[in-house]
C-alpha cells in the first residue's frame, strides 16, 4: 500500500513540474534559418510561431517560389530546433523517474 501512495504522491509531482515545464516551453525561443538568413522563421518549443523575417531581396514575383522554398525549410529548421528544446526539457524533468525510453510523454 506504501508503494501505491508513493507512486500516486510521485504521479501528482510530475504532472505538477509538467504544467510547468509547458508553460516555461513557451517562453523558449528558437530561430530557424534558411537561405544563408535570407529567411528566418521564430517560434516557442510549442511550436507556435512568433515571427517570419524575409530579406527585401525576395520580395519580388520572380522570386516567389524561390521564397516559398525557403519559408518552408526555415520553418522546418525552428521545428526541429523547437521539437530539441523540448526533448531537452523533458529529458531534464523525468531524468530521474526511470521511465522507460519513448514513453511519449511530451
Amino acid at each position: 500500500m506504501a508503494d501505491f501512495l508513493g507512486m500516486m504522491k510521485q504521479a501528482a509531482q510530475l504532472q505538477s513540474k509538467m504544467q510547468a515545464m509547458q508553460e516555461e516551453l513557451g517562453n523558449v525561443e528558437v530561430e530557424g534559418i534558411s537561405g544563408g538568413g535570407l529567411v528566418a522563421v521564430r517560434m516557442t518549443a510549442k511550436m507556435e510561431v512568433k515571427g517570419v523575417k524575409i530579406d527585401p531581396s525576395l520580395m519580388k514575383p520572380e522570386e516567389r517560389e524561390v521564397l516559398e522554398d525557403l519559408l518552408v525549410t526555415a520553418h522546418g529548421d525552428a521545428r526541429r530546433k523547437a521539437e530539441a528544446a523540448m526533448q531537452e526539457k523533458m529529458a531534464a524533468l523525468t531524468g530521474g523517474l526511470g521511465l522507460p525510453p519513448g514513453l511519449g510523454l511530451t
